[in-house]
């Protein structure tokens, strides 16, 4: 069965995640150093995020069928969900351990290379995340977008570890405890990544209505495409991964026909598909 585009860049995810997974491992055992351990973890959680995503895509790649006629594309959510727990999980373990270092202090060992390690490891993924984002707009895909957002917060936090420790080199070794307090620092950021996909997935899982400037663009478009002495009502949406739900009753006079009204609501349909990709819309006709 051939991949979709979704699935190849999930692939790509993971051969990043690797590849800065080793990197970043080399950099830690070379150095000792708290904070490069926790950009490594964070690499990890990548890794494991990225396998998921894979999965979730192959599934929501499925077509519908009797036991779920409106396909599998919520599986999108369970993607980011999974990852915003990973990343929580990641962010207590490195947390742990910078507490443990301040503690018991242990000197950090050949920094130079470290650190230019680490930088080349966030080359990689600053790449891919680039490569990540344009995908997901492309395909509206979540789980791509979550995927891109975690390796960019990665990058953040590699240059954020980098600086820091790059003033180790030159700092006195009283300045030591500044390893274990950028590694806490680094936690605290992967936390706030991990709550927001968290609260993304619940609100997909949730059936929360379209975004506001959508909602507003809806709004819009059916004002202007209205048919002559007919209204709507009852307007409600979702998401569910890439695919928009737009459901709504059209109030018509109560002597229009039946074949009338259908192609009134056809032409309805086809300016909200034209206005908005992957839109599925369900009119219900009313008289008035």
């Amino acid at each position: 069965m051939l991949l979709t585009p979704p699935q190849r860049m999930a692939l790509l995810s993971i051969l990043a995640a690797l590849i800065t997974l080793a990197l970043k491992f080399t950099a830690y055992l070379a150095t000792g150093s708290v904070s490069l351990y926790s950009d490594a973890m964070e690499s990890f959680v990548n890794l494991a995020a990225a396998v998921v995503a894979l999965i979730v895509l192959t599934v929501v790649a499925i077509p519908a069928d009797e036991g779920h006629p409106y396909g599998h594309d919520k599986a999108e959510y369970f993607s980011s969900g999974v990852e915003g727990g990973l990343i929580l999980l990641a962010a207590v373990t490195i947390i742990y351990e910078a507490i443990r270092r301040l503690w018991h202090p242990t000197p950090v060992t050949d920094l130079g290379t470290g650190l230019v390690i680490s930088v080349l490891a966030s080359g990689v993924n600053g790449v891919v995340a680039w490569l990540l984002l344009r995908a997901a707009r492309r395909h509206d895909s979540i789980t791509l977008e979550a995927d891109a957002k975690h390796l960019l917060t990665d990058v953040w936090t590699s240059i954020g570890v980098v600086a820091g420790l790059a003033i180790l080199l030159f700092a006195p070794p009283s300045w030591l405890i500044l390893d274990p307090i950028i590694a806490i620092l680094v936690a605290l950021n992967i936390i706030l990544t991990g709550v927001d996909l968290l609260r993304r997935s619940m609100n997909g899982l949730m059936d929360a209505t379209l975004p506001a400037d959508e909602l507003s663009q809806i709004r819009a478009l059916l004002e202007a495409a209205m048919p002559v002495e007919s209204s709507y009502t009852d307007l409600k949406t979702r998401k569910a991964g890439a695919r928009r739900f737009i459901d709504f009753k059209l109030r018509v006079p109560g002597n229009v026909p039946v074949s009338v009204a259908h192609g009134w609501c056809d032409q309805l349909e086809n300016e909200l598909a034209k206005a908005l990709s992957n839109v599925v819309v369900t009119i219900h006709v009313e008289p008035k």
